[in-house]
């Protein structure tokens, strides 16, 4: 794909993302009082979710007919050929519930599977994130560059937990024999602002099992083209950290926290 196609593919993840941002911030009131789970009673759907969804969709069917979208509240296409867009409509939908400012929207375009283009839009603070492949990464504008950590002992890692109650012990256990190898853990529950963090290098490194595609599509182009070590679920690779896992690291730190996930037990959750 060439660098124009790429950038007028950011310029409508940003357009579209930008509007159902708006709809989530204006919304919050009204939206969770309207509130639904899916897996289980921990993992919630609020009104906005679905209002900021079927934005997306509605402004993708007009700027871009005939693509395909797959998103997380209507699913879509099952069919990963060609372009196909990726919507995650609130990122961090607990955090919107209780109020926390760290959600976001997230919008991709893959092409075979592949993300060429992304923008993650936080609704409180306004903050837009984007890349293009080939393209660099961005903050406002404002070009991203991993941080230079080299010390595994000083690295701030990022991580998830999962819904399901039996699996989100296990991953605790792997956690806190990570804690004392590193600076320190977070814990921000959205997974798209986690990478870009890492893209910032306000984290060193992210890890996460079981995330969907929408979750790391536009985050995890974000942090590799701002120079982070990536690796995404179904990747083929045997690098112990398990089919499911998510990872981005500053290239400097990232053989060693991916060794101490293994040996912290991360890769068997």
């Amino acid at each position: 794909m060439l660098a124009a196609e790429s950038e007028e593919l950011v310029r409508i993840a940003v357009t579209v993302a930008a509007e159902a941002a708006e709809l989530v911030r204006n919304a919050r009131d009204h939206a969770v009082t309207q509130v639904d789970t899916k897996s289980s009673e921990t993992d919630v759907v609020t009104a906005a979710d679905r209002a900021s969804e079927q934005l997306v969709r509605d402004r993708l069917a007009r700027l871009r007919p005939g693509e395909p979208v797959l998103g997380e509240e209507e699913g879509g296409t099952s069919s990963l050929d060609g372009l196909v867009w990726v919507v995650d409509p609130i990122d961090g939908t607990v955090n919107y519930l209780y109020g926390h400012p760290w959600h976001a929207v997230s919008v991709a375009a893959q092409l075979d599977g592949v993300s060429v283009a992304g923008a993650v839009i936080e609704p409180v603070s306004g903050r837009v994130w984007t890349a293009a492949r080939g393209g660099g990464a961005f903050l406002d504008g404002r070009p991203l560059r991993v941080a230079a950590t080299t010390r595994l002992e000083l690295s701030l890692l990022g991580t998830g937990f999962s819904y399901d109650h039996a699996r989100r012990l296990r991953q605790a256990e792997a956690m806190s024999r990570m804690l004392g190898r590193v600076r320190d853990i977070r814990r921000c529950g959205a997974a798209s602002l986690d990478l870009c963090a890492v893209a910032a290098g306000w984290e060193d490194a992210y890890v996460e099992h079981g995330l969907h595609r929408w979750d790391w599509a536009a985050g995890g182009l974000i942090a590799e083209e701002a120079g982070a070590v990536v690796r995404f679920p179904g990747d083929v690779t045997d690098d112990g950290l398990g089919a499911e896992a998510t990872f981005a690291a500053a290239p400097g730190v990232a053989e060693q926290i991916r060794a101490a996930l293994v040996e912290s037990g991360f890769g068997k959750v």
